[in-house]
């Protein structure tokens, strides 16, 4: 058991639900992303998402694409998202999770990139355009080393991919709510109720939802329905609102403890 399964156990036993928030590392700045972390685990954050800044991530909106194109202009890589991991740990044991592309994985070398992400303090992997029915050998390699590969669904998941990714999935399962790419929405997807009841008939372990999630009135609707929930898009969007303040990260966690509260 890992520090994302060792989590949510804790929070069955506390009928509480997950609040998980994401973060595209470099985003201003590697010491920037640290500093938030260690805020948001202040604050009271269960689990946090480090994306790995991508040129061609296929699932983000706009927020999110700027944010790693801003990451890769300062040569933000692998290794570097890594060590920033190896620091946290020295300070901070909240569950990590890296989301990634599969291209910078495969660049780097599938082997090395788990062996090392789960000696330097990562929990579990995220990502988004790799096929449960082609990721044997990652999750065989990953369970060996202790490190969670989570899986999607969506709302046009059918029964069949819901039996898979709860049999293959593990520390929680990723529900994205919408048809479409990251980013703020106002209103929730009004199939969401159903497809969460669904999905949970299929499995025991934990369902998050993430995609659109941007206001308080989301995290509470959701959190009478799933195991938690994840905001992305909104937080890197009031980080670009405070770059260049020197309390952007009092900033940014006021409005992470927010959506928690």
């Amino acid at each position: 058991m890992n520090r994302i399964e060792r989590k949510f156990s804790e929070l069955r036993r506390q009928n509480k639900k997950a609040f998980i928030t994401f973060l595209t590392a470099g985003y201003p700045n590697l010491n920037t992303t640290k500093r938030l972390v260690l805020e948001f685990a202040k604050v009271g954050v269960d689990i946090v998402e480090i994306g790995i800044p991508f040129s061609d991530p296929l699932a983000d909106g706009p927020i999110i694409q700027e944010a790693s194109q801003s990451a890769l202009k300062r040569k933000i890589n692998i290794d570097d998202i890594l060590r920033l991991v190896r620091a946290l740990r020295k300070t901070t044991e909240i569950p990590i999770c890296l989301m990634s592309y599969y291209n910078p994985i495969f660049c780097y070398g599938q082997q090395s990139f788990i062996k090392k992400a789960s000696t330097f303090g990562v929990d579990g992997v995220i990502i988004p355009d790799f096929p449960p029915e082609e990721a044997h050998s990652f999750i065989g390699l990953a369970n060996k080393f202790n490190l969670d590969t989570i899986f999607f669904l969506s709302p046009t998941s059918p029964i069949e991919r819901i039996r898979l990714v709860s049999r293959i999935s593990k520390g929680f399962i990723y529900y994205v709510s919408l048809i479409g790419v990251t980013g703020p929405r106002q209103r929730l997807a009004l199939d969401l109720v159903s497809n969460i009841s669904l999905i949970k008939r299929n499995t025991p372990k934990p369902v998050c939802v993430g995609f659109g999630v941007s206001h308080p009135e989301h995290v509470k609707e959701i959190c009478k329905i799933a195991d938690g929930v994840i905001v992305g898009s909104a937080i890197i969007k009031k980080i670009k609102e405070n770059i260049g303040k020197t309390d952007l990260v009092k900033r940014v966690g006021h409005f992470v403890y927010s959506l928690k509260r």
